[in-house]
């Protein structure tokens, strides 16, 4: 560790009340910036004896030279701060985000009198309303073409009124545009244009609709027949737009719906936009250097850097209610900040049934997939993990998702012929490629433990040696002795952290270590149905080989009591003859053809063959 005297002295004297700290090493570098309560017991804690961190934590506590504390009126103030830091120096040992910045928005510029519509891939920080990311580009460009056939919204780009033509373009001439910038559309008129839509934009149709109906009867009844077909063509356009967004929530309300996926050192947010019941957008952020982080924690910093991230100036697009799939400490100090930044009721909340929880699971199925979606296209994979493997990593509490799973299980008849199988799976999927099988060769009987020792101690063993990985998941068939032999095996082999459960067949209970009670997965859970596979893929393949040593013990065992036949003549004679009840059938000339067996030999096995199938 690299303080000094001077450090030391300035933990005994930090504020207690709330604020920012940043950690610095020797020469100056922020190498972490957080945010606490009480800025004295957080930055204490990191210095405390006995205190047991994560290696991420251990080595910036070793590299901490100085640090630097911001004391704030409240948590709210703290949170954002922090997050402005963080973007301002980039620590090394913070949660990095990185946002999808190739996908379009549509940008309403609403600080201007007259606002303009269009499309972009750059957010700046001007106060400008933007809507997306897009993923859908087409969907975009015909909520754009909707947007232009229903309303006069202005294509120039002058800073109007203090910069104008002389005159109106062609947009004017044409119908498309009311000219405000030569004063034939008054600002409010306008304004109350871009109102619409930017509801139409945000996902509320329903007035915009309501109006264009009002307008197209009014039309009708005064007679004005062209109008009225184009407010009927435009109503239908809109109509159809409404059509194509997905309906999720049969409420009808206005919700933001978190999901988080997680693999090992990274894990992707994603955030779905759902007005008026239908899914308008959905936003994914990946989320790098995890290491020893706690889920509730990366959940905590993925959802407060979403929000407050974006500009205190900008308006920002926040419905009555976020759903989240996990609590976190800060929450209840992000809703308040929320409330206060779009000026009502805002409510956070972690469902635990009914609708809210399917589209809470619809969020963790997107991030699944966008997580998915980039490991294929980072490792050059060709396969994507289910759902049920991340269903897995969670109700385990694995540190990644288990994508290989080696599965072990043992096999013998009344002690002898005793063999373990180790069957592997991929991404769900039996990969037989990667199948392997034990004759064990110790001398122990029916003793399952020590066979089961001996099956890992040389399976993971040859796997180091021949640098090719270890599984993300070892899975026992058995309970917790058999758990208990697998980490003497690992333990053995300096793998104690290496993940390992046992499954019981008789209440499929699973069995951690660590854990003194077993787990019981939900019977028609998907994580449970692929680890019943696995197991019973094991056994089959386990009896399989049993049954084959079995019976050629069995139909050896005749030939090996006749004197002057070893191992290599038993297998020439039943190489040529299949079976010993097709040596007993032959001639002893016949037999003598085999290599190695002269006729005396050849007299002698006909003889014991027919006097003992007799």
């Amino acid at each position: 560790m690299s303080q000094d005297v001077a450090f030391v002295g300035k933990l005994k004297h930090l504020p207690s009340g709330p604020g920012v700290y940043l950690m610095k090493a020797p020469d100056g570098e922020v190498l972490y910036v957080g945010k606490a309560k009480s800025l004295r017991s957080r930055v204490r804690s990191y210095f405390g004896a006995g205190v047991t961190e994560s290696v991420k934590t251990q080595e910036l506590v070793r590299r901490i030279a100085d640090v630097d504390t911001i004391v704030v009126g409240s948590e709210a103030e703290a949170l954002i701060l922090e997050n402005n830091l963080i973007k301002e120096y980039r620590p090394r040992f913070n949660i990095n985000l990185r946002d999808d910045k190739t996908y379009p928005y549509v940008k309403v510029t609403v600080r201007e009198p007259f606002p303009r519509v269009f499309v972009t891939r750059r957010l700046i920080r001007d106060g400008s309303r933007y809507f997306g990311p897009y993923t859908n580009v087409g969907r975009m460009r015909h909520l754009l073409e909707v947007v232009k056939r229903l309303y006069t919204v202005r294509s120039c780009h002058y800073r109007l009124p203090t910069e104008a033509p002389p005159r109106p373009c062609l947009d004017y001439h044409i119908g498309r545009c009311k000219a405000p910038c030569v004063g034939l559309q008054s600002e409010e008129d306008y304004r109350a244009m871009i109102d619409e839509v930017v509801d139409i934009l945000g996902g509320h149709t329903k007035r915009a609709a309501r109006r264009i109906r009002q307008e197209m009867e009014e039309a009708a009844r005064e007679m004005r027949f062209e109008r009225a077909a184009e407010l009927r063509d435009a109503l239908a356009h809109l109509e159809r737009l409404e059509a194509q967004q997905k309906i999720v929530d049969i409420s009808g309300s206005d919700r933001d719906v978190i999901g988080l996926a997680r693999d090992g050192n990274e894990a992707c947010g994603v955030v779905l936009r759902i007005r008026e019941g239908k899914l308008l957008a959905r936003e994914a952020v990946n989320l790098v250097n995890l290491d020893g982080e706690a889920d509730d924690a990366v959940m905590g910093t993925f959802a407060t850097r979403f929000y407050t991230s974006r500009s205190q100036d900008e308006t920002i697009d926040v419905p009555p209610e976020v759903l989240f799939p996990i609590d976190f400490e800060d929450r209840p100090v992000l809703e308040a900040w929320l409330r206060d930044k779009v000026g009502r009721s805002v409510r956070t909340h972690v469902p635990r049934r009914g609708e809210k929880v399917r589209l809470v699971e619809l969020a963790a199925q997107n991030s699944r997939h966008v997580l998915e979606e980039r490991k294929l296209l980072g490792d050059g994979s060709s396969a994507r993990a289910p759902d049920a493997l991340y269903e897995l990593q969670e109700l385990l509490e694995l540190p990644n998702v288990p994508r290989t799973i080696a599965c072990f299980d043992v096999s013998h008849t009344q002690g002898s012929e005793t063999v373990a199988s180790a069957v592997f799976v991929t991404n769900g999927a039996p990969d037989r490629a990667e199948y392997r099988r034990f004759r064990i060769r110790g001398e122990w009987g029916n003793d399952d433990y020590r066979s089961l020792e001996e099956a890992l101690l040389r399976y993971l063993r040859r796997r180091l040696e021949e640098d090719r990985g270890l599984p993300d998941l070892l899975v026992i068939d058995g309970g917790k002795g058999q758990l208990g032999a697998a980490r003497a095996a690992l333990e053995a082999l300096d793998l104690s952290q290496q993940p390992v459960i046992s499954l019981a067949k008789r209440e499929e209970e699973v069995f951690v270590p660590g854990r003194p009670d077993p787990i019981r997965l939900p019977r028609r859970s998907a994580a449970l149905r692929l680890l019943q596979r696995a197991r019973n893929e094991a056994h089959r393949f386990a009896i399989t080989y049993n049954r084959k040593l079995r019976t050629r013990r069995t139909v050896t065992s005749g030939l090996a009591e006749i004197a002057g036949v070893g191992p290599a003549r038993q297998r020439a004679l039943l190489a040529r003859f299949g079976s010993v009840r097709a040596i007993g059938k032959a001639s002893a000339e016949e037999i003598s053809g085999v290599p190695g067996i002269g006729p005396a030999l050849a007299q002698t096995i006909l003889e014991h063959v027919n006097q003992n199938q007799g």
